[in-house]
C-alpha cells in the first residue's frame, strides 16, 4: 500500500484517538517513511557521505520551514498579551455591561441590543485575525460578561458560537493580513511554490473568494435556524462574572491611546512591508514597552505567557513541515497521483470533491487548518497539475482543502474559544453546542462553494 496514504491514515487514527497531534505526525512519518523502505538513519556510502539520507535526518530538516511561522505565532502571542495587559479589553467588556444593564434593554429583550452584540462579537471575531491580531484570547474577556445579558435576550449560544467562528475562520481564509498573511501567503502559497507549481501573479484573494462566499452563506443560515429564543438560567456564576465586569474601571485615556498606537503600528507594518507580521508585531510590543503600559520589571512574564499561549500551535505547525518533508522523500507522491488519476478517471469534478473531502477529514483530526497545508499541498499539486486545473483553481482547491474543519472539529481552536467563553456557567456542550453547529452551517457550505471555485477558476 501506498506509504503516504498509510501515514496520514496514521496520523488521522492516533488524532482521533486523542493522541497529542504533535506526537501523531511525528509517529505518521517515521511509520510512511518505513513502509517506503526508507533507513532510519542516514546510510553511509564508502566514502563517508551519506549515501541516503534517513528519515531522522528528512524530518528535522523540514522542521526548519516552520520556523518562521512559529516564530511569528509566538510574537503575536506576545502582543496580544500585552493588549491584555494594558486592561483595555476587560474595561471595555465592563463599559458594554454598565450601558446595557443602565439602559434596562437586557430585560426589554430588545431585539436592537441582540443584533448590536452579535455584530459587535463579529466584529471582534473579524479584527482578532488581523487589525487587533489576538486570536481567541478577546473570547474569555469579553463574553463571559455578557453570559447574563444573552441570558434576558433569550439568545441561542449556539448563534453565538457560529458567529464567532465565522469571523475566526473566514478571516483568515480569506484576508491576507495579520493571521491571514501567515495562512496565505507563507503556508498555502509558500508550500504550493515549494511543491513545483508557478504561483507568479496569483490573487489569493480572488482564489478564496468563493469558498468565502461559501462562509457567508453559512452565517446566514446559522442565523435562521437560531433565531428562536432559548431558554438558560441566570446562575450565581452568570451574575458574579457580570457584576465583576460592571466593577470594571473606566478606560484609561492614556492606556487606550498607546494601545491604539500599538495596534495601528502593527496592522500599518503589514500593509506597507510583505510578510512582515513578525515585525509588526515586534513593534507593536515595542510601543507598550517604550510608553510604560507594559513596565521593564513585567516584560519578560508579558512576554512569556504570550509565547506560552500561542506555542502549541507553532509546535504543530513546526512537526506539520517535518511530516510533509518525510512524505516528499518517500518517493510514493507521485505513484499516488497516477493512482488517484486512474481512479478518478480524469475526472475534475471527482477529483476536487476528493480532495476537499480528504482535507477535510485530515483537519478534523488535526484540528488545525494551519497544520493541514504542508501535509496535503505536496500531494495536491502535482494531482492538480496533472488534471489541468488553473492555477488559480489549485490555490482555491488546497486552501479550501485546508480550511475545511477548522469550524467543526472538536480540537480547533474555531470551535475549543467560543466553548471557553459560553460554557462559564456550565449551559453550553462543547460537541452538540459549539462543534456540530459550526460543522453543519460552515463546512457543507465551504465543501459545495469550494467545489464550485474548483470548477470555474
Amino acid at each position: 500500500m501506498n506509504a503516504v496514504v498509510i501515514a496520514v491514515v496514521v496520523m488521522l487514527a492516533l488524532s482521533l484517538a486523542r493522541v497529542h497531534v504533535v506526537l501523531s505526525l511525528v509517529i505518521g512519518a517515521f511509520v510512511g517513511g518505513l513502509v517506503a523502505g526508507m533507513p532510519l538513519a542516514d546510510v553511509a556510502a564508502s566514502g563517508g557521505q551519506a549515501a541516503q539520507e534517513g528519515i531522522i535526518t528528512v524530518f528535522q530538516n523540514g522542521l526548519a520551514g516552520g520556523a518562521k511561522i512559529a516564530l511569528s505565532y509566538a510574537m503575536l502571542g506576545a502582543f496580544a498579551m500585552a493588549i491584555t495587559h494594558s486592561g483595555l479589553p476587560q474595561q471595555l467588556a465592563g463599559a458594554v455591561v454598565r450601558k446595557i444593564n443602565a439602559d434596562g434593554h437586557a430585560e426589554q429583550s430588545s431585539k436592537k441590543v441582540k443584533w448590536l452584540l452579535l455584530l459587535v462579537i463579529l466584529a471582534m471575531g473579524i479584527m482578532s485575525q488581523n487589525v487587533v491580531p489576538i486570536h481567541i484570547a478577546f473570547i474569555p474577556m469579553i463574553i463571559p460578561p455578557l453570559l447574563l445579558v444573552f441570558n434576558r435576550l433569550k439568545v441561542d449560544r449556539r448563534l453565538i458560537a457560529c458567529v464567532i467562528t465565522f469571523g475566526l475562520v473566514t478571516t483568515y481564509m480569506y484576508l491576507p493580513y495579520g493571521f491571514g498573511s501567515i495562512f496565505l501567503n507563507e503556508i498555502l502559497l509558500g508550500n504550493i511554490k515549494s511543491a513545483g507549481m508557478d504561483i507568479a501573479g496569483i490573487n489569493v484573494m480572488e482564489a478564496m473568494a468563493i469558498p468565502a462566499l461559501g462562509m457567508l452563506v453559512g452565517l446566514v443560515l446559522a442565523f435562521f435556524h437560531y433565531r428562536k429564543p432559548r431558554e438558560y438560567a441566570d446562575s450565581q456564576i452568570d451574575t458574579d462574572i457580570n457584576e465583576s465586569a460592571e466593577k470594571q474601571p473606566e478606560p484609561s485615556r492614556y492606556r487606550s491611546i498607546v494601545a491604539a498606537v500599538a495596534i495601528a503600528v502593527c496592522f500599518a507594518i503589514q500593509l506597507i512591508y510583505d510578510d512582515a507580521l513578525l515585525l509588526g508585531a515586534m513593534l507593536g510590543f515595542a510601543v507598550f514597552m517604550a510608553l510604560g503600559v507594559v513596565k521593564r520589571s513585567d516584560a519578560d512574564d508579558v512576554f512569556g505567557a504570550g509565547i506560552r499561549m500561542m506555542a502549541m500551535i507553532g509546535f504543530i505547525m513546526i512537526a506539520a513541515q517535518g511530516f510533509a518533508a518525510v512524505m516528499k522523500a518517500t518517493g510514493d507522491i507521485q505513484p499516488l497521483v497516477e493512482g488517484s488519476m486512474a481512479m478518478f478517471g480524469g475526472s475534475k469534478g471527482m477529483a476536487a470533491f476528493a480532495m476537499l473531502f480528504v482535507g477535510l477529514l485530515v483537519t478534523m483530526g488535526i484540528g488545525s487548518s494551519f497544520s493541514t497545508l504542508p501535509i496535503i499541498t505536496a500531494i495536491y499539486v502535482p494531482l492538480c497539475i496533472s488534471l489541468g486545473f488553473s492555477p488559480l483553481a489549485t490555490v482555491s482547491i488546497i486552501g479550501t482543502a485546508g480550511a475545511l474543519g477548522d469550524a467543526g472539529s472538536p480540537a480547533s481552536d474555531s470551535t475549543l474559544g467560543p466553548t471557553m467563553g459560553l460554557n462559564a456557567d456550565g449551559q453550553h456542550d462543547h460537541i452538540y453546542d459549539s462543534v456540530v453547529p459550526t460543522f453543519i452551517h460552515y463546512n457543507i457550505p465551504l465543501l459545495v462553494f469550494g467545489w464550485i471555485a474548483a470548477m470555474v477558476l
